[in-house]
This record gives C-alpha cells, sequence and structure tokens, in this order.
C-alpha cells in the first residue's frame, strides 16, 4: 500500500513520524512524506526507506499557520501542495500528523476521496489555552482554542481511523465525539531497544555530574511542564541535601522566566539550564542522573497522554517522580517505577525527593521495574503492532 503521511513541518527530526515509517515499511508497505522546506534542504531525500517530499514554504505562510482556523489562506495554500503530493506519487491512503494541515488535507482529497488516518499526537486544543501568545494581544483575540477544538471533532468525525497516544486519550475522545471506539487506536510514544542497547554514552558528562545528586528533566519547558515546582523545591532541598543538582535538557520561549526564578532564589550553583541539545546525548545526562522527573501542570490534555521521555528515563533504570496528572500516574502506580507528587505542591515535591534520596534501595527497586517494564512491554517494536494491524485491515 502507497501511504503518504503529511507533516506541516521540516522533517527530521520527529521520532514518532520516523518510528511508524519504518514500522509500516517494515511490513511491505511505501511510505511517502509530504513536508516542508524553508532553506535549502533537498526537495527529494530518501531516509531510511522514507521517501522524503520536500515542499517550499516561507516564513509569512508559517505565521499564518496559526491563524489556520481563523482565515483559510493556509488551508488553501497548502490543500495545492498536497493534491499534487497524492496524485503524482499515487497515494492510496492518507495519514495526517495532527490537526494543524487536516483541513487543507481535506481540500486536497475532495474529488480523491481516499481513506483518512488522522494521527492525533497531543490534544493541540487544550495545549493551546496555555500558549503565552494566545495570553495576549493580537493572538488573544485572533486564534480560538474552541474553534479549534471544533474542527477537531468535524476531523475525527470524518476521519476513518483515529490514532491516539494512550487509553485514556482514546476513552476522552469515544465519548466527546461518540466516535466509535474500534475506530480509535492507541499508539503509544516508546523507544526502540536500539535506543537504550545502541546509546553511546559521553563520558564526560557523567564525569561532570559524577559529584552530585542529579533530578534530570528533558524536553520542553514550557511553563505548564511544571518546572517552576521542582525549581522552588531546589530551594528547600539544597540544605538537605548539599550535593544536589537539577539539570534541565531543553528548551523554550518562557525560559527567562524560569532563569529569572533561579537568580531570585539565589541558587543558581543548584540549577544547570543545558539547553536543547542532540537527542543522542539523552542517554548520556540519564545515566549521569539520579532521579529523572515529570512535574506536569493537570489540564485535559497532560491527563490523557504521558511524555515519551518516561520511557526514556525507565529504559536506563532511573526512578522517576512525577505530578498526579492522570495518566502518568496510573501508569507509575501500575507499574511501580517511581512515585507521585501533587502538581504544582513544592512540598510534596521536596518530601518525595528527600524519600528518594535516604532509601537508596527504594530507587533501585523503582529503576529495576521501569528497566523491566519497557524490555518486556512497553517498547516500539512491541508497541507498534496496533499501528501495523490499522494497516493490515485498511489493505483487507
Amino acid at each position: 500500500m502507497r501511504i503518504g503521511m503529511i507533516l506541516d513541518k521540516t522533517f527530521p527530526p520527529d521520532p514518532r513520524v520516523e518510528n511508524e515509517a519504518i514500522s509500516l515499511i517494515e511490513n511491505g508497505h511505501e511510505v511517502f512524506l509530504f513536508c516542508l522546506k524553508y532553506d535549502k534542504e533537498k526537495d527529494h531525500e530518501v531516509l531510511k526507506e522514507i521517501q522524503v517530499k520536500r515542499y517550499k514554504s516561507n516564513k509569512l505562510i508559517y505565521k499564518l499557520s496559526a491563524l489556520v482556523y481563523t482565515i483559510p489562506f493556509y488551508s488553501m495554500v497548502m490543500s495545492k501542495k498536497i493534491n499534487h503530493f497524492l496524485i503524482h506519487h499515487n497515494i492510496e491512503i492518507i495519514h495526517i500528523h495532527d490537526i494543524q494541515i487536516t483541513e487543507a488535507v481535506l481540500r486536497a482529497n475532495k474529488k480523491l476521496k481516499l481513506k483518512i488516518v488522522l494521527d492525533l499526537h497531543e490534544n493541540r486544543p487544550e495545549i493551546m489555552k496555555f500558549y503565552p501568545h494566545l495570553q495576549k494581544f493580537p493572538g488573544k483575540y485572533l486564534i480560538s482554542a474552541n474553534k479549534w477544538k471544533q474542527k477537531e471533532e468535524t476531523f475525527i468525525s470524518t476521519a476513518t481511523k483515529v490514532i491516539v497516544v494512550t487509553e485514556e486519550s482514546k476513552n476522552e475522545i469515544a465519548k466527546r465525539t461518540n466516535k466509535k471506539s474500534e475506530r480509535i487506536i492507541v499508539v503509544p510514544n516508546t523507544v526502540h531497544k536500539s535506543y537504550y542497547k545502541n546509546a553511546q554514552i559521553q563520558n564526560n558528562i557523567i564525569e561532570n555530574y559524577k559529584d552530585n545528586f542529579v533530578l534530570l528533566y528533558l524536553g520542553d519547558t514550557g511553563l505548564r511542564r511544571g518546572l517552576q515546582t521542582a525549581i522552588a523545591s531546589i530551594n528547600n532541598l539544597k540544605d538537605k541535601i548539599s550535593n544536589i543538582k537539577l539539570v534541565i535538557v531543553g528548551s523554550n520561549s518562557s525560559d527567562s522566566i524560569l532563569k529569572l526564578q533561579v537568580k531570585n532564589l539565589g541558587i543558581e550553583h543548584f540549577v544547570d539550564f543545558v539547553g536543547w541539545q542532540n537527542e543522542k546525548l539523552f542517554p548520556s545526562y540519564i545515566k549521569a542522573s539520579s532521579v529523572c522527573i515529570s512535574p506536569l501542570h493537570r489540564n485535559l490534555h497532560h491527563d490523557t497522554t504521558y511524555a515519551n521521555k518516561l520511557f526514556q528515563y525507565m529504559s536506563f533504570s532511573k526512578p522517576v517522580l512525577v505530578s498526579n496528572a492522570t495518566a502518568q500516574k496510573k501508569l507509575i502506580k501500575r507499574t511501580n517505577t517511581g512515585l507521585v507528587h501533587l502538581e504544582k505542591d513544592v512540598q510534596d515535591f521536596t518530601n518525595k525527593i528527600v524519600e528518594l534520596y535516604t532509601n537508596k534501595n527504594l530507587r533501585d527497586s523503582l529503576g529495576k521495574n521501569g528497566k523491566r517494564f519497557v524490555e518486556e512491554e512497553f517498547y516500539w517494536e512491541k508497541t507498534a503492532k496496533n499501528l501495523i494491524n490499522l494497516y493490515a485491515n485498511l489493505s483487507s
């Protein structure tokens, strides 16, 4: 089957898109990936047998994409490019990654009437409520999260099949949209076995933190991720754990707020802002850590998903401390791989870190449980079977 994946950004990188495409190729399908280019990237390229087809865009169109469900310009421009892609490559089924480009795909597919798989990486309308540019003029008045939600529900009802990342997300969508649950497929974000088996560890990173009790955070550092709680806790923990260090590997436009918080508390010595790093370095930072964290704020999106970082942490036998956002709380409790703190509760976060610090046997036990869970249950080669079965059914 000739599958046309649609992505409204540059590629690479995108681990989920890449993982899905490779698994489908390994099971006999051809995957053509529509994506965008803003510079001098090649128009056509084969990466790991994925046939990448790049269509030129520009900064103006990129900015207008935020207004896609306010004015139709972005969808009109993109639909012409997508229509060319679908026809030129004789695509047999469309696989859309997220909703920003979905209306453009529906326009392009109006006459072709190809089946559509809608892959929801996240609950975009809920996340948008926390975007800084939607809290102020002009975004506050130009972009409506409610309109995006209405569009999402329309797209879900239109799609042949819908893919989500957790059972909680599946249940929420089925209840909200009346989409039959058998048409919603769960394909979690998990790690390949090669992620931890073939990792190249950088000894300089291990050496740099060898004398510290490291709390590690990986990924996007937007305020909804809860790092303000962790930073405030460091101010308490520094007097209890003299060698504590919060290491933040990631970035966001709101980092200035986090850095100001650190400065105001006078704890610069105890917090490292490493910035965004090549993902090949993540295993080294995980190996250098003592406890890995995911202090998410609770909201409808965070309650129905969990981040890939959790499985990256676990794959290296590290105990985790997570907030009580529903999905990740259930996961950690069920697998006994870490402790749970109340969201935004600095004292509870502090207490849980002290508990882990003073009980090495507990840390080791939780870490071993995490490693076992990833190796036996939650690795990509196993969790991708739902995706493979989905396309096997569509093919037949």
